[in-house]
């Protein structure tokens, strides 16, 4: 592979794959390590892919790989099996509620949420990959992309209804004068 080839993967997919480390690792050294390794993997391997139109995918699925094996070796993976049971899905929200959102507060909220659902709604939501290509990314069937992206939502929902209710709490209704003192 020619490095101009190289340079012009790079450019095409560098961003995207930064967000998604940035999604997964939650701080910007880690992501960065795992952008720089997956381009590293597919600067050795990557010449091996029959189809260049997949390139994307390989690199989304090499990433989230070397995330997966960085985390193994601190600490177990969170799966589904490993969540409370009866965890029951939250209710949807208002779409008034939704439109009023701040994007920033939507990211900020998504780090909240347990990794196993955070790949597949950042890779939906924010990288734009249909439901095969987060299957193919993630190693896992297409029906457990769409469990989990419905069981990821509900969490968003609900961090974000919290995060909206706390925010309530903290405005101080305006007295208009009373307490004042007349002089």
């Amino acid at each position: 592979m020619s490095s101009e080839v190289f340079t012009q993967l790079v450019d095409a997919h560098y961003a995207s794959l930064f967000r998604f480390a940035l999604s997964l690792a939650k701080n910007t050294a880690d992501a960065g390590d795992l952008v720089q390794q997956t381009f590293f993997i597919w600067a050795t391997k990557g010449h091996g892919l029959r189809e260049t139109a997949k390139a994307k995918s390989w690199l989304f699925t090499t990433l989230y790989r070397e995330f997966l094996r960085g985390r193994r070796r601190d600490v177990r993976v969170t799966s589904l099996e490993d969540l409370p049971p009866g965890e029951a899905e939250v209710a949807a929200e208002d779409v008034d509620r939704v439109t009023r959102l701040d994007a920033a507060a939507v990211v900020a909220s998504l780090q909240t949420v347990d990794e196993v659902f955070r790949a597949p709604l950042t890779l939906f939501y924010l990288e734009d990959l249909s439901y095969q290509e987060i299957a193919e990314a993630l190693e896992v069937p297409i029906g457990t992309v769409m469990s989990r992206l419905s069981r990821g939502k509900a969490q968003l929902r609900a961090v974000l209804a919290r995060e909206e209710s706390e925010a309530r709490a903290k405005v101080v209704p305006f007295s208009g004068g009373e307490g004042r003192k007349q002089v």
